[in-house]
């Protein structure tokens, strides 16, 4: 990115490098470690923590680099002042380490990761996370203790929901009103499961789950619930609007993402004097895919006639694009932009806007225990945060490892009154914390 790279060469050439903390090293933390080490001047790589330790040691032995395996403060510490980077199961120590200048969390978890980051930030650290889960979830109230130490919390560039918020940024900057950030899926069939996407997830050595969460619509909801969070946009709807031109079949042509803008002109159209700012969407089966769009408004006539010069359209909706992320190539930037320009790729503006709640699956009887985000018990769908604290509903980040005390029928959202959530969670403590600080906001909104 322009004016990262030339910071970071800076850094390089007085040897003061960015010192970056990996916590997760699954398919993407692995990744960001390769990203690192391989090609990015003015940062390292000052260690890699995982709740199994081979995984650690791995991302880092397979790029030649022999890691420290050690746990405890003392140790860590004392490995990253010699210039060696440490693996560890140790996350705690290693955040709050005097060698590290930034976080990067992204072990896909949530009350794991929420005391990872809360503990990164009382040690004075900025946190860039690739956790759409977790923010989410309690990303306002991981913000709000962010900002309280003067620090940031990021979402990362590279993911869909970052990409989104540099498109927004850019066509803001244009004098274009942006009205709706959206997003471009392949697939969305609420009822795939670890069982249904196992063959894909072997083929690019995923876990079957989280390409299942993808296919589910949990992944999505999650992604916008972030934007929306980060933009004070809204959903339609419960589920949002989500066209889908492919028919159900994703092998089937593209569409050209130009036009599928018709299919939110009538709603776009709604909301013009109402007071919302915006929406959150998605669609199915469009090009360029898997990119990210916005569509913004323009009230000058002669920037209009301009903007069709420039081939983007008589209006009223311009349609303006970006055809990949490039996910763990791009985290690295949000990491500069994080310490070098206390800039944040994306965050919550305030309190939440748009949550994701669980939805059934399949008929849920008393007993059933939902296990995992993209499992065979629940799928995360986009909604309201007025209608999320006025109904009740579980938030899916929170229904993860909860019992249902009741039947559940299939395609019905849970509230909280349906299950038995496990004792003791920081996430349930900070969810509360959350409802408490942030009250009557999304009503006032």
């Amino acid at each position: 990115m322009i004016l990262v790279d030339s910071a970071l060469a800076r850094r390089e050439a007085e040897g003061r490098p960015i010192r970056v903390a990996v916590v997760g090293a699954g398919f993407q933390g692995a990744a960001i470690v390769r990203q690192i080490v391989t090609a990015v001047p003015g940062m390292r790589v000052a260690g890699v923590a995982n709740r199994h330790l081979d995984p650690a040691r791995r991302a880092l032995e397979d790029l030649g680099v022999e890691p420290a395996i050690c746990d405890g403060p003392a140790a860590i510490g004392a490995a990253i002042a010699a210039g060696r980077p440490v693996a560890t199961e140790d996350a705690i120590s290693l955040v709050q380490s005097d060698g590290v200048d930034v976080v990067v969390e992204v072990t896909g978890s949530v009350d794991y990761a929420a005391g990872v980051v809360l503990a990164a930030i009382e040690a004075g650290k900025h946190v860039v996370q690739m956790n759409a889960e977790l923010d989410g979830t309690i990303g306002p109230i991981l913000k709000a203790r962010a900002e309280a130490a003067g620090l940031i919390y990021s979402f990362s560039d590279g993911d869909q929901p970052g990409v989104q918020m540099n498109l927004y940024r850019f066509v803001k900057g244009l004098g274009v009103t942006p009205v709706l950030c959206g997003n471009i899926k392949g697939l969305h069939d609420p009822y795939r499961n670890p069982e249904t996407q196992r063959g894909f997830a072997e083929k690019w050595g995923q876990k079957p789950a989280m390409v299942a969460s993808f296919a589910d619509g949990t992944k999505i909801s999650y992604e916008q619930a972030v934007v929306a969070n980060g933009t004070g946009f809204r959903v339609a709807r419960r589920g949002m609007l989500g066209p889908d031109f492919s028919g159900g079949d994703p092998t089937a042509p593209l569409v050209p993402l130009e036009d599928t803008v018709s299919a939110f002109a009538e709603t776009l159209d709604g909301l013009a004097g109402s007071g919302t700012a915006g929406l959150v969407d998605y669609v199915v089966g469009a090009r360029p895919g898997p990119g990210v769009f916005v569509l913004g408004t323009h009230d000058d006539p002669r920037q209009r006639h301009f903007l069709n010069l420039y081939k983007l359209g008589t209006g009223p909706y311009y349609c303006f694009s970006t055809p990949y992320h490039l996910c763990h190539f791009e985290v690295p930037n949000s990491v500069a932009r994080a310490a070098l320009f206390g800039d944040a790729v994306l965050a919550p503006q305030a309190g939440p806007v748009v949550g994701v709640i669980a939805v059934a699956k399949t008929d849920l009887a008393p007993g059933a225990r939902i296990a995992e985000f993209g499992g065979f018990e629940a799928y995360g769908v986009a909604e309201s945060q007025e209608v999320i604290d006025r109904e009740n509903l579980l938030p899916l980040g929170l229904a993860l490892g909860a019992t249902l005390r009741r039947p559940v029928s299939k395609d019905r959202a849970l509230t909280f009154d349906d299950v038995t959530l496990p004792p003791g969670r920081l996430v349930d403590r900070l969810y509360a914390e959350q409802r408490q600080r942030f009250a009557g906001l999304s009503s006032a909104a």
